[in-house]
Parts: C-alpha cells; structure tokens; sequence
C-alpha cells in the first residue's frame, strides 16, 4: 500500500513541477484560424459576387434585356444617370427603377422590339420548321 501512495504522491509532485501550457494561445491561434477560414469560405466569394453584379450594372446600356429582383422582365429603354432606369415591361408601358434592383442582364439584345411573348402563329410556324 505505502509503494501505491508513494507513487501517487510523486505523480502528483511532477503534475505540480511541470510547466504551465500555454493555452491562451492555442485558443487565440484557433479563433484566428477560424476567422480566417471563415473569410475564404463565405466574405470572400461575396465579394466577388458583388464587384461582378457592380461591373454588369455599369455597363447596361439601352436595349438590353433585364430581370428585375421583383421578377419583372424588361429591355432597358433609357438609362437616367447615376442610379436609374427606365425599363419597358410591356407596350406603352414603362417602369423607372433604381439600378440596385436589376438582377441580370439576359442573352441578346432588343432594339426596341419587345417579343417575350410570341403570338400563336409564330410559335406554331416555329414548331412546323423542326
């Protein structure tokens, strides 16, 4: 019994010698790695995200077809600088929005022309011509 107590006596006396850890900076290296992954991971692609959509934005130019964030279609029709346009949703109608709201700019371009929504006839002459 006395050799199982000396034992843990000196096991407790190195316990006690050693030195202390240095913890606080393993907690700051693991924060700072996680903050750190956290801007690879999520700010920097948002980032990019945003300087993209900035870049489309200012380089819309009338005619050019566009989806708004509320889900309207439209050709750009006149552009009011710095931070409007109006867009053409329909015949004789038109919308002036702020040029945050513009989601994207669609494939081609309109000169004017509206034809997102083609009448029967051409839709069926389209079909035969497959």
């Amino acid at each position: 019994m006395k050799n199982a107590l000396f034992d843990l006596e000196t096991f407790s006396f190195f316990i006690a010698q050693a030195e202390p850890s240095s913890g606080w900076m393993d907690t700051m290296l693991v924060m700072l790695l996680f903050i750190g992954g956290m801007y690879f991971l999520l700010i920097a692609p948002q980032r990019r995200k945003q300087k993209k959509h900035e870049k489309m934005l200012a380089e819309l130019q009338v005619g050019e077809k566009v989806l708004t964030s509320g889900g309207i279609y439209g050709i750009i029709s006149q552009v009011k600088k710095p931070d409007r346009f109006i867009i053409k949703i329909a015949d004789n109608t038109k919308v002036e929005i702020h040029r945050n709201f513009i989601q994207s700019k669609l494939e081609g371009k309109q000169n004017g022309q509206t034809n997102e929504n083609p009448s029967p006839d051409s839709a069926e002459s389209l079909r035969q011509k497959k």
